[in-house]
């Protein structure tokens, strides 16, 4: 079965204000420079896009996702220098284009992060700076208990024994050592956990379905997709207990890295 678009720019936003801390919080740390040009890698609805390219005062900014759905309502943000286009991370390539690359949440989708960076790096100018933010929660039962549910019948066979990577991600050191070696002279890596207070636990289960379980979505037929919700909804609930209000511990890499020294 070939994977299908899964993503809901309404899904996703349900948990607006959590998931935009950390892209404020990465922001934050941009040196700001006259005339810039910049790239946001999946870019999703643009909206924080627009946040970017607007803060940065940016002589020109490229949102770049694959995702219909998000490119759907990010067009609508497009203009004043701010320009959208459909496109792969993983295809990537720019040579000493762009004086910041950035992306908030999506870099996780995409193995083989010594390369990618690699690549990341060539894109840059002299003067470039790198700003990632990435989620590394995938030791909380909202993402191990996913892993376990792949492995049950009928779920298993229909996935062909494939589960959504968890080891993507790289140690916050490895990062440091890797930006080093990239010729980053100046570099910040923050491991931050965020504490998001929700109604019950049964609301981590919307937001996970925004994002990591759209890997599984894609590669299910529809009718067993909502039984694997189900399942995973059963035994996630049996683990976290039923507290309210639910504190949802999430955590995240913030890496920014600039050519310049301090």
């Amino acid at each position: 079965m070939t994977p299908r678009d899964a993503w809901s720019p309404d899904c996703y936003d349900r948990f607006h204000a959590e998931r935009t801390q950390p892209f404020e919080d990465l922001l934050e740390l941009v040196r700001r420079a006259p005339g810039m040009r910049v790239v946001d890698l999946g870019c999703g609805t643009a909206e924080l896009t627009r946040r970017v390219h607007e803060t940065l005062a940016a002589r020109e900014t490229l949102g770049i996702d694959s995702s219909d759905a998000m490119l759907e309502r990010a067009r609508k943000q497009a203009g004043g220098g701010l320009r959208i286009e459909r496109g792969n991370i993983s295809d990537f390539r720019a040579d000493a284009e762009f004086d910041l690359v950035f992306s908030n949440a999506a870099l996780h989708w995409v193995p083989g992060h010594e390369e990618l960076f690699r690549r990341l790096a060539a894109a840059l100018t002299p003067r470039g700076q790198l700003a990632v933010q990435l989620p590394a929660n995938f030791d909380h039962p909202s993402h191990t208990v996913a892993t376990a549910v792949a492995g049950e019948e009928p779920f298993r066979t229909a996935l062909e024994g494939q589960r959504h990577r968890d080891d993507v991600v790289l140690r916050p050191e490895q990062y440091a050592t890797l930006l080093h070696r990239l010729g980053f002279r100046t570099q910040h890596v923050r491991l931050q956990v965020y504490a998001h207070e929700l109604p019950e636990p049964a609301s981590v289960v919307e937001w996970v379905r925004a994002s990591l379980l759209t890997s599984y979505q894609r590669r299910l037929p529809a009718e067993v997709y909502e039984r694997f919700v189900a399942r995973y909804r059963e035994r996630l609930l049996a683990e976290l207990g039923d507290t309210r209000p639910y504190l949802f511990t999430f955590k995240r890499l913030l890496l920014w890295a600039d050519r310049r020294g301090s």
